[in-house]
């Protein structure tokens, strides 16, 4: 997401809150919106190539409709009109997320296979599960990872140890987080050239820089190894995101962001 309006004064300068400002500092998005909206109109796509530099990269996820109320069944019309939306884009496209729901497990999985055996070449694709049959080291995860590697695709890593890492208590944010999010295992490895890892990270900084520390090394060597991880940070609310995203990345002793619009205006106008 870049449309939010927790972010100014911060990410953001108090007027504005969108994609140009967000792709100043940033160099990815996961894009939530095609999955609860569908496919965004041609304009509207138009007008995001146009704010954004080259080397920016848009993750979006395929539309609800596709994966969990029709769980990949007889979607192949539909995926083309989403593909095809999206076109303006053209190599701005980072992994296009398969979002699948909760009890999709391995009984499906001949769904999921021809869905990426048709899949076009030239778009990069993450497939993120969350059915418990996924993350035992058994038959059917050893058959996921195979076909993902099979079809040169990866598997999304969803960290969502920070946020359970204390009860919820009386905050309604981490609360709702906690109930909205999966608590899946972590299993990280990498089945393609595009590592995605999703970090949902806690109200407490020390929670998320222990939690982050391993990942370090990990995404360091990934790098080393020619790959391009992306690396999505999640606050309960969100309002911290940004900010979480920037510590993450200065621990990883790559290159500065730039500093955020928001508060170099708000340096240049303070006592």
């Amino acid at each position: 997401m870049w449309a939010n309006p927790d972010w100014r004064g911060g990410l953001y300068p108090p007027h504005g809150a969108g994609l140009e400002e967000y792709a100043r500092v940033f160099s990815a998005v996961e894009g939530n919106t095609t999955f609860y909206s569908g496919a965004p109109r041609p304009e509207t796509v138009a007008a995001w190539a146009r704010q954004v530099p080259p080397d920016f990269r848009f993750c979006f996820k395929l539309p609800a409709t596709l994966t969990h109320e029709r769980r990949l069944v007889g979607i192949d019309a539909d995926l083309e009109a989403f593909l095809a939306a999206l076109e303006p884009l053209h190599d701005r496209l980072g992994p296009l997320m398969i979002q699948l729901p909760r009890d999709f497990g391995r009984d499906e999985l001949p769904r999921l296979e021809a869905l990426l055996a048709c899949w076009p070449a030239g778009i990069p694709c993450a497939v993120e599960v969350r059915h418990g049959d996924f993350f035992h080291k058994g038959v059917a995860e050893r058959d996921l990872n195979r076909m993902l590697i099979t079809y040169g695709v990866d598997r999304v890593m969803l960290d969502v140890r920070p946020l359970f890492a204390t009860p919820a208590g009386e905050h309604p944010g981490l609360r709702q987080a906690q109930r909205e999010k999966p608590k899946c295992p972590l299993h990280v490895l990498s089945t393609a050239s595009r590592p995605l890892v999703r970090f949902i990270g806690h109200l407490d900084t020390a929670i998320n820089e222990h939690y982050f520390e391993p990942w370090i090394a990990q995404l360091l060597l990934w790098i080393s190894q020619g790959k391009t991880p992306f690396l999505f940070v999640h606050t309960p609310d969100n309002r911290q995101a940004p900010q979480l995203a920037r510590r993450l990345h200065e621990r990883l002793a790559l290159p500065s962001l730039p500093a955020f619009p928001g508060e170099v205006q708000a340096s240049l106008f303070g006592s």
